[in-house]
């Protein structure tokens, strides 16, 4: 039975530099994705341009249609400032996308060094929390690159417990992130294409595989 999945994202590009070839897969097996932009994604960055504010939805847009994905929501809150927002806020547009899609299985980008990540999955822990009539069954976390690795080890640790094999999608996600002219990068800075390939092999080798993406399982439910 095709699942209903919702991956929250603080900023166009966490969703594919955490996890593209899991976004691909889902939508290989006819799972219905929709992914969620908590910000605006440019406004701390390129203040008073909004000619790059829409370039980058563009590019998001285009990279998720590569994955196969058309369904997206776009928040408005200001980037890189989430932590100056309530948090009843931030939770709102969380617990609306979730309404909306319906979805049994939730992704929120981890608690890592970057503040907006933990403004998001703290609303997104909020918003699956166990009650009565819960639709989700199972939210893990992902753990975007250029962000999570220059996290403290003291602080938020990304522990993964989940793996998924995209020996069969890391391609699809190099096309993907490649859509993000603003955002690539030389290797060998992380974002770049030649370091997504080299982190997706090196955890594949953590299980075995050609390439895997890892993900912190928070809760599941079976039955």
């Amino acid at each position: 039975m095709p699942r209903q999945v919702l991956v929250v994202a603080a900023h166009p590009d966490d969703e594919i530099l955490g996890m593209g070839g899991t976004i691909a897969r889902h939508a290989k097996k006819g799972d219905e994705v929709t992914v969620l932009w908590v910000t605006d994604g440019s406004s701390t960055q390129y203040p008073g341009r909004p000619d790059i504010a829409e370039l980058k939805y563009r590019e998001a847009r285009s990279a998720l249609e590569t994955l196969g994905v058309h369904h997206r929501i776009a928040g408005e809150l200001p980037d890189m400032r989430l932590d100056t927002v309530a948090h009843v806020e931030v939770n709102r547009v969380v617990e609306q996308a979730l309404d909306r899609t319906g979805a049994d299985t939730v992704y929120s980008v981890h608690p890592d060094l970057n503040r907006d990540h933990r403004a998001v999955f703290e609303s997104a822990a909020v918003a699956t929390r166990p009650r009565p009539g819960s639709r989700v069954r199972r939210f893990l976390t992902y753990a975007p690159l250029s962000s999570n690795e220059w996290t403290p080890a003291s602080e938020n640790t990304f522990a993964p417990t989940w793996f998924v094999d995209i020996g069969a999608e890391i391609d699809a996600k190099l096309r993907a992130f490649s859509c993000y002219t603003t955002e690539n990068r030389d290797w060998p800075h992380p974002r770049s294409a030649r370091a997504l390939r080299a982190s997706a092999e090196s955890w594949g080798s953590v299980i075995g595989v050609e390439a895997a993406e890892p993900f912190h399982l928070i809760r599941a439910r079976e039955g």
